[in-house]
């Protein structure tokens, strides 16, 4: 009996001082928490709504256009192939004849399809980079300023404050700090 009263009183002990060391934590924690400034920035959003960004991709387009315009005229011209060899006119010779020049031009359509893709997935990576770098400074100065502690992107948030959403301000330093060329 003496030992199951000294363990009730041992384990009395240790229940009453973790709910002291809980109660002052707590306390602590919500000192801390208190203190701490959050903010949300849409980072993809703030990035494609700059000037910067949208003269890039319009720049990245007429560069390109050329090429979209010539596999637009292979893929014309192997559409009709495709339908003179189906309308049943043609001798063997001339199938023949249509069906090699039909191969080229699937041959040719599908390496100029690869380089332009291969290309503008390079320069679209290399534009991207390059403002997701700055876009990196302006909120880092952004957070300076408002005295926020803490910054997170909305892509990986479930629930945010509208009042705590900084895009539109990050969308504009950036404008400012990077006007477009």
């Amino acid at each position: 009996m003496f030992r199951a009263f000294h363990s009730f009183r041992a384990a009395r002990g240790s229940v009453l001082g973790l709910g002291v060391l809980a109660l002052g934590l707590s306390g602590f924690v919500s000192v801390a928490s208190a203190q701490v400034k959050v903010a949300v920035i849409n980072t993809q959003k703030a990035m494609a709504d700059t000037e910067e960004l949208k003269k890039a991709s319009a720049a990245v387009e007429a560069k390109y256009k050329p090429r979209q315009d010539e596999l637009g005229k292979l893929q014309a011209d192997l559409q009709s192939i495709e339908q003179q060899l189906n309308s049943g006119k043609l001798n063997q010779n001339a199938t023949a004849e249509l069906q090699a020049q039909g191969q080229r031009k699937q041959r040719d359509a599908q390496r100029i399809s690869d380089d332009l893709q291969a290309d503008f997935e390079r320069d679209r990576q290399d534009i991207l980079g390059k403002a997701s770098t700055k876009m990196q400074t302006v909120i880092q100065k952004l957070a300076e300023e408002k005295g926020m502690d803490v910054i997170v992107d909305a892509s990986q948030t479930l629930f945010f404050k509208p009042t705590l959403d900084l895009t539109t301000e990050a969308t504009a330093a950036y404008n400012k700090a990077n006007p477009a060329k």
